[in-house]
Protein backbone atom coordinates (compact mmCIF):
# COMPACT_ATOMS: atom_id res chain seq x y z
CA UNK A 1 0.00 0.00 0.00
CA UNK A 2 0.99 3.47 -0.87
CA UNK A 3 1.45 6.18 2.52
CA UNK A 4 1.58 8.72 0.02
CA UNK A 5 -0.60 11.85 1.38
CA UNK A 6 -3.39 12.81 -0.28
CA UNK A 7 -3.54 16.24 -1.85
CA UNK A 8 -5.82 18.77 -0.50
CA UNK A 9 -7.56 21.33 -2.31
CA UNK A 10 -6.85 25.01 -1.50
CA UNK A 11 -9.01 27.88 -1.95
CA UNK A 12 -9.13 31.61 -1.52
CA UNK A 13 -12.27 33.28 -0.64
CA UNK A 14 -13.74 36.10 1.46
CA UNK A 15 -15.39 35.93 4.89
CA UNK A 16 -19.17 36.67 4.84
CA UNK A 17 -20.14 35.67 8.16
CA UNK A 18 -18.38 35.08 11.63
CA UNK A 19 -21.28 34.58 14.00
CA UNK A 20 -20.49 30.99 15.23
CA UNK A 21 -17.63 29.98 17.73
CA UNK A 22 -14.88 28.99 15.99
CA UNK A 23 -16.66 28.30 12.10
CA UNK A 24 -16.40 31.10 9.47
CA UNK A 25 -18.68 31.11 6.17
CA UNK A 26 -16.17 31.68 3.29
CA UNK A 27 -17.53 32.59 -0.38
CA UNK A 28 -15.50 31.58 -3.28
CA UNK A 29 -15.98 33.78 -6.82
CA UNK A 30 -15.27 32.03 -9.99
CA UNK A 31 -15.76 32.32 -13.84
CA UNK A 32 -17.67 29.99 -15.56
CA UNK A 33 -18.66 30.31 -19.33
CA UNK A 34 -22.37 29.17 -19.84
CA UNK A 35 -22.70 25.22 -21.03
CA UNK A 36 -24.88 26.81 -24.28
CA UNK A 37 -23.97 30.27 -24.87
CA UNK A 38 -20.27 30.50 -23.45
CA UNK A 39 -20.65 34.38 -22.33
CA UNK A 40 -18.30 34.31 -18.89
CA UNK A 41 -20.48 34.04 -15.65
CA UNK A 42 -19.71 34.89 -12.50
CA UNK A 43 -20.28 31.94 -9.83
CA UNK A 44 -19.69 31.37 -6.39
CA UNK A 45 -19.74 28.74 -3.56
CA UNK A 46 -20.14 29.34 -0.04
CA UNK A 47 -17.74 26.69 2.47
CA UNK A 48 -17.77 26.13 6.30
CA UNK A 49 -14.78 26.28 7.77
CA UNK A 50 -13.08 26.04 11.15
CA UNK A 51 -11.17 29.01 12.61
CA UNK A 52 -9.66 27.38 16.21
CA UNK A 53 -8.94 31.35 17.72
CA UNK A 54 -11.83 32.91 16.41
CA UNK A 55 -9.43 35.68 14.26
CA UNK A 56 -11.39 36.04 11.14
CA UNK A 57 -13.48 39.11 11.00
CA UNK A 58 -16.36 39.87 7.90
CA UNK A 59 -14.37 41.39 4.78
CA UNK A 60 -11.34 39.71 5.44
CA UNK A 61 -9.91 37.33 2.40
CA UNK A 62 -8.80 33.88 3.52
CA UNK A 63 -7.15 30.72 2.39
CA UNK A 64 -8.99 27.44 3.42
CA UNK A 65 -7.54 23.86 2.67
CA UNK A 66 -9.79 20.09 2.52
CA UNK A 67 -10.05 18.46 5.58
CA UNK A 68 -11.60 15.50 6.81
CA UNK A 69 -14.93 16.01 8.20
CA UNK A 70 -15.00 18.17 11.86
CA UNK A 71 -19.20 18.20 11.98
CA UNK A 72 -21.79 18.00 9.82
CA UNK A 73 -21.27 20.78 7.43
CA UNK A 74 -17.72 21.33 8.27
CA UNK A 75 -15.29 20.14 5.51
CA UNK A 76 -12.43 23.06 5.45
CA UNK A 77 -9.95 24.82 7.79
CA UNK A 78 -8.58 28.11 7.77
CA UNK A 79 -4.47 28.06 7.11
CA UNK A 80 -3.86 32.13 6.38
CA UNK A 81 -5.57 35.19 6.36
CA UNK A 82 -4.26 36.57 3.11
CA UNK A 83 -5.60 40.35 3.47
CA UNK A 84 -7.49 41.78 6.60
CA UNK A 85 -10.66 43.93 5.95
CA UNK A 86 -10.34 47.85 7.27
CA UNK A 87 -12.53 48.68 9.35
Amino acid sequence: MSTEKKSQQIKTGRVVSDKMDKTVVVRVDYLKPHPLYRKIMRKSNKFHAHDEDNVCRIGDTVRIEETRPLSKTKRWRVIEIVRQSEG
